[in-house]
């Protein structure tokens, strides 16, 4: 059961991060460098997409401050709040 409230920001912090990129190149979360390849970022950018239902508003300028997983947790997360993002769909995400 979900105990957050309706109206919580999406749930996208550093584990789920973590976890999307794991999934890109099969291996685990903990193998994830902190640095992140332009490859990552556009497969973590479409997967934060179709996990939360939106499309994200992620200028060239947005995007070239993204360089890191915290920086991608900073920016997508604001993105997704930006966006009206149901905060619940990401959550449910393997």
């Amino acid at each position: 059961m979900d105990d957050r409230p309706q109206d919580a920001p999406p749930v996208l912090g550093r584990a789920e991060v973590l976890a999307m990129l794991a999934r890109y190149g099969d291996r685990s979360p903990e193998q994830v460098d902190e640095h992140l390849g332009s490859l990552e970022l556009a497969w973590l950018i479409a997967q934060a997409e179709q996990a939360f239902g939106v499309q994200l508003d992620l200028d060239d300028e947005r995007l070239d401050a993204i360089r890191t997983v915290d920086d991608a947790v900073a920016a997508l997360g604001a993105q997704l709040a930006a966006a009206g993002a149901d905060p619940h769909a990401g959550a449910a995400a393997p």
